[in-house]
């Protein structure tokens, strides 16, 4: 059975969504712990109602990024992960903590990369006049919101669009394609060649929604 580390900063209602999806479907898989870098995520609560383990790695108590992410790093260790995945963990990594885990860390980010890393990507898709927009699942490497794409979904940006209303309608189909590509990782059931992900069944790994 292989052992998933979530790690978050808030709500983390896309970890809630991996949790539900891993219960419900009953993945080969179990929820070893949720990691957060503060101690009054509230989803911290909802994991320990599960009956999930918690920790907290306190990003304020260190004295550097890199002092932050070997101790950070030495917490996920101790629940020997098979897979890392970060759902609204507010931390830059360093590149020493994404080779640690490379082909095993995930990260979903609310754009369809490469369009729009960073942050307020909702309202510069609505500037830049996109038709679509999105949520895009990858693998973590060490250049920020980038890695070889694993699932994508894409939505219409209405005229009426506000950032606020887009975001509200990506975040659906983030809960939806985020346990899909972390089962799909849980199933060893992607390659990687040359950067690009593809399902070993040749599964679409685009949804659309209206």
């Amino acid at each position: 059975m292989k052992s998933i580390v979530i790690l978050i900063s808030g709500r983390g209602s896309n970890m809630e969504a991996i949790v539900h999806a891993c219960q419900r479907e009953g993945w080969p898989a179990r929820i070893a712990a949720v990691i957060s870098n503060k101690a009054d995520a509230s989803g911290l609560q909802f994991a320990a109602a599960h009956g999930i383990a918690t920790a907290v790695v306190d990003h304020k108590a260190f004295g550097s990024r890199e002092a932050f992410d070997t101790e950070l790093a030495q917490v996920i260790d101790g629940f020997q992960p098979d897979v890392v995945v970060l759902a609204g963990f507010m931390r830059i990594l360093t590149e020493g903590f994404v080779r640690r885990y490379e082909g095993r860390l995930l990260n979903i980010h609310p754009s369809l990369l490469p369009a729009f890393p960073g942050l307020h990507t909702h309202q510069r898709a609505i500037e830049a006049g996109c038709k679509l927009a999105g949520a895009t699942v990858h693998f973590v490497t060490p250049e920020l919101d980038h890695g070889p794409i694993i699932l994508q979904a894409a939505v219409p940006v209405r005229a009426d669009d506000t950032a606020d209303t887009l975001a509200a309608r990506v975040l659906v189909q983030e809960h939806q394609i985020y346990p899909q590509a972390v089962r799909w990782l849980v199933d060893e059931q992607l390659s990687v060649h040359g950067g690009v992900v593809r399902h070993l069944d040749g599964r679409q790994q685009v949804c659309w929604s209206d």
